[in-house]
């Protein structure tokens, strides 16, 4: 579509493009995450039909992420080389088939509905490229990036919490993922409309953060070669806080029941909403740092805080300082602080410190193709390796790990980029 405003609007009105652009942002991935997590505020037990090892809902999640790391693997390529036509029509299609899909899992008997959470799951997975690739390369990226990743932390539990209160309603199990995803469509519709009648980023802009277009195989590999080593130790880094993340979101039913409030609804909101507030707050205010090495290096330093956080937090807790619900807050905010920069800002600011034409997109399903892939290990590895450890012992084992190996990483990736900028 044609863009409705004047094509300068965002150099003379830059206040109000931002509260625009941000807002489409947030709601249109926001009505994503109603076709994705519902899922997670389910049990699925007692189900017949199913006889294995897995148990059904670990077995849905896992087919739901699987295809999801399948689209992420196709989006390296497909993202990369997007260029603006279509992208908006890309979004309502792929979530409508997503909807479909959570149809056909409800009135498909199991083993065989598990299928229908795999073909969800690779519908879903380009929609962040696509609605990020609205927000790139604009001199205000940080802000609308932390708008961006706002949505997927503060809609993963109100989606859950509006899953659990229609199972309270008497929505059969089966059919609440698909009941939840209706209630979004408008707001979906209308959300990737005003995407679309965005302008392009201003010739202010692309000076600030260099030209953003699409990117072939050569210029993809030729990027990784020059600088694929400190690219490697984030992307490890960001494999782990992804496990973990997709893990806490996934299973936060059961986290919640194992800590004494698996009864309470509003916990899935009441320990997301802070975070997004927080996260919100620090990752939009690097939008003030307009060096974009110097911008790289303090995201660096973010990732590094959040990791500490994240091992502070659940020591005070076992040592009875921190409430349950404040432990969650803190440790949420601790992941999302290393999670968040991969999926918007930290890659946009690099595309723009070296100085290259390109996009951030496919540095972020890099990231996100191995990311889900460990994600679906971990889950594995619960169920399989480990189903007899409770669900806080396991993620407070989890949360340790991850902090150690993700600091570190981070910290050698900084050194690397900082003896660059010395030789450059």
């Amino acid at each position: 579509m044609a863009a409705k405003f004047p094509i300068n609007w965002s150099d003379t009105q830059p206040r109000l493009f931002t509260a625009v652009a941000g807002m489409a942002g947030f709601c249109a991935y926001f009505a994503m995450y109603a076709f994705r997590k519902p899922i997670a505020a389910g049990h699925f037990n007692h189900v017949a039909g199913w006889d294995f090892a897995v148990d059904f809902k670990t077995s849905l999640l896992i087919a739901q992420i699987v295809g999801y790391a399948l689209a992420k693997f196709i989006g390296i390529k497909m993202i990369a080389e997007i260029g603006r036509q279509g992208r908006g029509a890309a979004i309502i299609g792929l979530i409508t088939s997503s909807w479909i899909a959570l149809c056909l899992f409800a009135v498909t008997p199991a083993p065989w509905s598990v299928i229908w959470l795999f073909a969800n799951g690779l519908m879903l997975g380009m929609i962040w490229g696509l609605v990020f690739s609205f927000m790139e390369g604009r001199r205000v990226s940080e802000v609308l990036g932390a708008i961006l990743c706002a949505s997927f932390i503060v809609s993963s539990g109100v989606v859950k919490q509006i899953g659990a209160q229609l199972l309270r309603s008497g929505v059969r199990e089966a059919w609440m993922p698909a009941a939840t995803g209706i209630l979004f469509f408008p707001l979906l519709l209308l959300a990737v409309w005003v995407l679309t009648q965005l302008p392009p980023p201003s010739a202010t802009d692309e000076e600030a953060r260099t030209v953003r277009a699409p990117m072939r195989a050569t210029e993809r590999m030729a990027f990784l070669r020059e600088h694929g080593a400190a690219l490697v130790l984030l992307v490890v880094g960001y494999v782990l806080l992804t496990a973990l993340r997709d893990f806490r979101d996934n299973f936060a039913a059961e986290i919640w029941a194992a800590l004494g409030f698996g009864k309470d609804p509003a916990m899935f909101s009441a320990s997301e909403l802070p975070i997004g507030v927080i996260v919100l707050g620090v990752l939009g205010a690097l939008v003030y740092i307009r060096d974009n090495r110097r911008a790289l290096l303090v995201m660096h330093g973010v990732i590094i805080g959040g990791a500490a956080l994240l091992a502070g937090a659940t020591l005070a807790f076992q040592f009875a300082l921190l409430s349950p619900l404040l432990w969650m807050i803190l440790t949420g905010a601790g992941l999302y602080f290393g999670y968040a920069p991969f999926n918007a800002m930290l890659f946009d600011r690099m595309i723009a410190a070296l100085g290259r034409s390109g996009n951030a997109g496919f540095l972020i399903y890099i990231a996100d193709a191995a990311g889900y892939t460990a994600s679906v290990g971990l889950q594995i590895y619960r169920s399989v390796g480990a189903p007899r450890v409770a669900w806080v012992s396991f993620f407070t084992t989890a949360c340790y790990v991850t902090a150690a190996a993700v600091g570190a990483l981070t910290l050698v990736s900084a050194l690397m980029f900082l003896t660059k900028e010395q030789y450059d």
